[in-house]
């Protein structure tokens, strides 16, 4: 058994990255160099050129650091380096579930490190050199201080009652932690309304005129009450610009960035408006929570099948059967169904996309506005605008946004 675990994690991994690799080369080759005709009025040939360098640097970018990751951890499963983490948290405790959140922490840290001269890399120096990156230093560091305080917070929310239980209630562990993780889920959805996101942008009421007023019309209009319409400090990190829908009930909030307010009309605006309020009324943001839900659900019930075979332990060079090993391990053996389900769930997600549009541009009626706010974000993101259809199908979470413009114009 502990030869089809191994073979069956490594071609896993193997396939992951040549799948990914063959797709963004793909990507990057499916370039044509003219500007299609339909974006001539917000691409020059200047600024198309440098959409074109703009993607072949992050995909140049993200083939060595998915080549460096794939060999980083096979030299980790080859070495025995779990094996050499698992007892060093031993020694320090002999407490289930402190010793699991410090094999988590400690993994946590060594992959952060490991990733931060590819973050900064990201952030200074590609983002930089197209003149979308607006973060500082000191903005950077304090996120990723922030971005600890929150990993150990919700980390822990999450992993103890998954350790308590398992090492509990062994076999009848696995549905009383997928409860709480499902509540957790749920609730998880208003706290980043009221607390995460506001650690790291400053949310501010967006003021009385004519597009607060255009917004509210829009709203009653269709019935859909917004808790909150907010304007976030997007500029403060990123020249990129968007906009989202976030919360439940009467933390509902629709947040624009202040880039997007910046180079976008009233009507252009309410269209994006109404692309995110057409997720809620599609159920897309219920629907998408509850399969959340039934593939973790999925996940725990398998883990709780395997989660003490030896075997699978002996692949990383772990000696000792624990619950929080199994979980890392698990994680990795579950690989090829995650990449099937990545599948659908991309699928889904696009096919949720040209929704919202449909019901942008049922009830804004008007086409010109919406095209108009495609082509303007796909040109001031520098998108991509011809993908090779094999990375779209693998990894697109949004139609490509010549699909989507078509869609509109058909209707």
């Amino acid at each position: 058994m502990e030869q089809t675990y191994y073979l069956i994690i490594i071609i896993a991994l193997m396939v992951e990255y040549l799948f990914s690799t063959i797709s963004s080369i793909l990507d990057m080759r499916n370039i044509i160099e003219e500007v299609p005709t339909e974006f001539q009025d917000v691409y020059d040939s200047e600024k198309y050129a440098k959409s074109q360098s703009y993607l072949r640097d992050r995909t140049r970018f993200g083939i060595f650091s998915s080549t460096f990751s794939l060999l980083l951890i096979l030299v980790v499963i080859h070495t025995g380096l779990f094996g050499v983490l698992d007892h060093f948290v031993r020694i320090q405790t002999n407490q289930p579930i402190f010793a699991g959140l410090l094999f988590f922490g400690i993994i946590f840290v060594i992959q952060d490190v490991i990733n931060l001269p590819f973050s900064i890399y990201s952030t200074f120096v590609i983002e930089e050199k197209f003149e979308f990156n607006r973060t500082t230093p000191k903005t950077f560091v304090v996120d990723k201080l922030k971005g600890y305080a929150l990993t150990i917070v919700l980390g822990s929310m999450v992993i103890v009652p998954i350790l308590y239980f398992f090492e509990t209630f062994g076999p009848s562990g696995w549905w009383i932690a997928w409860v709480l993780v499902t509540l957790f889920i749920i609730a998880v959805q208003p706290l980043f309304v009221h607390v995460i996101a506001p650690m790291f942008n400053k949310f501010t009421p967006l003021e009385e005129g004519e597009l607060r007023t255009a917004i509210e019309r829009y709203s009653e209009k269709v019935k859909f009450p917004i808790g909150r319409i907010d304007v976030m400090d997007g500029s403060k990190r990123s020249g990129h610009s968007n906009a989202y829908f976030s919360g439940l009930g009467k933390s509902r909030r629709i947040a624009l960035f202040d880039t997007l307010l910046e180079k976008h009309t009233t009507e252009e605006i309410i269209s994006v408006v109404a692309h995110e309020v057409g997720h809620y009324k599609r159920k897309h943001i219920i629907k998408g929570t509850a399969l959340g839900i039934l593939e973790t659900g999925v996940m725990l019930f398998i883990f709780n099948l395997i989660m003490k075979d030896a075997a699978l332990f002996t692949v990383f060079g772990v000696s000792d059967i624990s619950v929080y090993g199994g979980l890392v391990f698990f994680a990795m053996l579950y690989a090829p169904v995650s990449m099937i389900t990545s599948l659908f769930t991309t699928a889904i997600s696009r096919k949720n996309e040209f929704e919202a549009d449909t019901y942008s541009l049922e009830t804004t009626e008007n086409p010109e506005a919406l095209v108009n706010m495609l082509k303007g974000l796909a040109a001031d993101n520098l998108a991509h605008l011809t993908p090779h259809p094999l990375k779209v199908f693998l990894s697109y979470s949004h139609p490509p946004v010549t699909a989507r413009i078509a869609a509109v114009t058909q209707k």
